[in-house]
């Protein structure tokens, strides 16, 4: 792999870029067909046990050139997987019918997470799919969800509802012929004061559980599983040795009860975030790996066509074993009822 670089944008770095050796592209795709032959499907049980074995044999210098450095930057994209238009098939018009398609590339990057920790998914979200389809849907274009597009999808962390959210992100590009931008905001690279970031650090407000998921928020409760539970406040910011950390859903938070000078704070946040934002446009086959402590994203609007042109982007999770720095008290946090697939742990 190429050494990682940046272009400047006025005071803003740019996030970096990591070129992928033909060589490792192809053992990737090579190791990815293998599996699906062997098992059938991406969600195939036995294809998420291997998922381990199949990246222990990549080489040291590709898992070495695969890790996240957490840096300020908090993200970097890895350019050069060998996605064609020929062989995708058409963009999906909702991730319900989706099914398999682009299935290798499912694949692909399960073996990318695996070389970078522990690939993770949400039992309450896509049919329990390990990679999501991001995709515009029909109907769901207004709506603070992957389905939208003719709104902003406002910046957030991903799943910040829930304690065991994952350390990093990681959106494939399949197709994205128009440009449209995700978005990508640092919050090392704010300027917030001591007193915004102390009033930030208290657990004030609750993040709810997006409309993806299966759950239903209520007035006073959250439904979940067999019964409810109450809204927890949760830190939005809190300092580590390594800079600062946030988790971030402005759309599923609830305000209500929360003092003037926490509301303050946010606003301050919400206008820093967005004066660092960077617009990243992935091409085909790009993956952008983003820090979820440290980078909020979202997307600019768009208009969808549904004629099978439109952007598509592949979602993965990873939970990087060991990684500190979260508040011990997450630890007691209910995550309204939402289960997570770690198939390393949970028998999936």
């Amino acid at each position: 792999m190429a050494a990682p670089g940046a272009l400047a944008r006025g005071a803003v770095p740019g996030p970096p870029t990591r070129i992928l050796d033909r060589r490792f592209a192809a053992q990737l795709v090579t190791a990815a067909q293998g599996l699906l032959e062997r098992f059938g499907t991406p969600d195939a049980p036995g294809l998420l046990k291997s998922l381990r074995q199949e990246a222990d044999e990549f080489p040291g210098l590709f898992k070495e050139a695969l890790r996240p450095e957490f840096s300020d930057a908090g993200m970097y994209v890895l350019r050069g997987l060998p996605v064609e238009d020929a062989s995708l098939g058409p963009t999906p018009t909702g991730w319900s019918v989706a099914g398999d398609a682009g299935a290798l590339w499912d694949v692909v990057l399960l073996l990318l997470a695996a070389a970078m920790g522990h690939p993770m998914g949400w039992r309450g979200q896509q049919n329990g799919r390990m990679v999501n389809n991001i995709v515009p849907a029909p109907g769901h274009e207004n709506e603070q969800t992957g389905a939208s597009s003719t709104v902003l999808l406002a910046p957030h962390t991903e799943d910040a509802f829930h304690p065991r959210r994952a350390d990093l992100l990681l959106l494939c590009c399949m197709r994205n012929h128009e440009g449209v931008a995700t978005t990508a905001s640092s919050v090392r690279l704010t300027d917030l004061s001591p007193e915004d970031v102390a009033a930030l650090s208290r657990p004030m407000a609750p993040i709810l559980p997006d409309d993806a998921y299966t759950s239903s928020a209520l007035p006073d409760e959250v439904h979940a599983g067999a019964g409810t539970v109450s809204p927890q406040p949760v830190r939005t910011l809190w300092p580590t040795p390594d800079g600062l950390t946030i988790r971030f859903d402005p759309a599923y938070t609830r305000f209500d009860g929360t003092d003037p000078a926490y509301r303050a704070a946010y606003a301050r946040l919400e206008a820093e975030l967005s004066r660092v934002v960077q617009a990243v446009a992935l091409e085909q086959g790009d993956v952008l790996v983003v820090d979820n402590d440290v980078v909020v994203h979202g997307r600019v609007p768009f208009r969808s066509r549904y004629d099978g042109t439109d952007r598509w982007l592949k979602r993965a999770l990873v939970h990087v074993p060991h990684r500190r720095g979260r508040p011990e008290s997450e630890r007691a946090e209910h995550g309204y009822g939402q289960p997570v697939i770690d198939p390393y742990c949970d028998g999936a």
